[in-house]
């Protein structure tokens, strides 16, 4: 528990785009919800992007800035959560350093996202200490806030767990309980595909972007692959073979227009670009608002500087307190003047 009594979260994404719905329906609506009642930290994690994208570094701090731009548009408040850029507090790099003493490089090898990623990245050369190392990082991330739930998607289950074998075998080394074992708020991810029918992603160019007009969002909607059984307006279809149907069972909400959409489209009752349309009309009436706070906040650069050095300020004061158990505990000397 912090001092506040309410349950410690911490969780972060990296700033390498644009944040897509993606992202909206996997974590940002979780994180919204959470900020009400936990103790949350939201890290912008630009030491992990740069982890796989060093030798494309130049446009790290904008993007730190989009993403920011993102989060608070779709409701995260300063005022509820901590909001801060990873880099801007130093401890995660002295925490990141003080794990990986004793981390075995076998757990780090056997990492299956490693594994995936190294055989699967073949325009970036990822064989780099620091790559093999994220997890260690993610643990620092996680840990430097004593932080007691960690909101993923089940495909960071594996460094989770990684994580809480960190903490076991630190706290062996250099004192019981001194760093708490992280649970997973295991975030149910829905299905949004992007525009080809594939996983929604930045890598993929199909994505519909948080930040998007409601007119560039109509141009990509409109020609977005469907069932591809309906080749006519006359064919009957199957919902369930259509990517835009799952958008719809994620963003639509009127559970009637759902059953309307799934039983015209069965029955050729409807054509695709209809169904598109109230798509549309749902995804454009959400964003509204969201574009408008964005907006509001795109207008002021010296609100968002003082969001972030707010944020900075009350994540470094929770990271000392963490550092100043962990040095003695590994035989060092805290420097005087970070006591306090």
């Amino acid at each position: 528990m912090s001092e506040t009594g309410r349950i410690r979260v911490f969780s972060g994404m990296r700033p390498t785009g644009l944040l897509h719905l993606g992202h909206l329906a996997g974590a940002l609506t979780n994180w919204v919800a959470l900020q009400e009642d936990h103790d949350c930290f939201y890290g912008i994690v630009d030491w992990h992007a740069l982890m796989s994208n060093y030798a494309e570094s130049e446009n790290t701090g904008s993007l730190c800035l989009d993403v920011l731009l993102d989060w608070l548009s779709v409701g995260l408040d300063p005022n509820k959560s901590c909001i801060f850029i990873q880099s801007h507090v130093p401890q995660h790099v002295e925490l990141f350093l003080a794990l990986s003493m004793v981390t075995p490089l076998g757990w780090l090898y056997r990492n299956p996202t490693y594994k995936e990623q190294i055989e699967n990245i073949q325009n970036k050369d990822l064989s780099t200490f620091a790559f093999l190392g994220y997890p260690v990082l993610m643990a620092a991330d996680i840990l430097l806030y004593r932080a007691e739930k960690v909101p993923v998607g089940e495909d960071q289950s594996a460094h989770m767990e990684l994580s809480r074998e960190l903490v076991r075998r630190f706290n062996h080394f250099f004192g019981a309980g001194l760093l708490p074992e992280p649970q997973t708020i295991l975030t149910p991810t829905p299905k949004v595909p992007g525009t080809d029918g594939r996983k929604m992603s930045k890598s993929y160019n199909n994505s519909l972007y948080i930040s998007e007009s409601a007119e560039s969002m109509w141009d990509k909607l409109k020609v977005m692959i469907t069932d591809p059984a309906r080749e006519r307006r006359t064919d009957p279809g199957e919902p369930n073979k259509c990517p835009v149907w799952d958008i719809h069972k994620v963003f639509n909400h009127d559970a009637a227009q759902r059953a309307e959409i799934e039983k015209g489209c069965r029955s050729a009752g409807i054509g695709c670009i209809d169904c598109k349309k109230m798509l549309n009309a749902h995804i454009a009436e959400m964003m509204a608002p969201i574009h408008e706070r964005r907006a509001k906040y795109a207008s002021d650069p010296g609100a968002l500087n003082d969001i972030l050095r707010d944020g900075a300020r009350r994540a470094e004061a929770v990271a000392r307190s963490t550092m100043r158990d962990i040095y003695p505990a590994m035989g060092l000397i805290v420097r005087s003047d970070r006591v306090a």
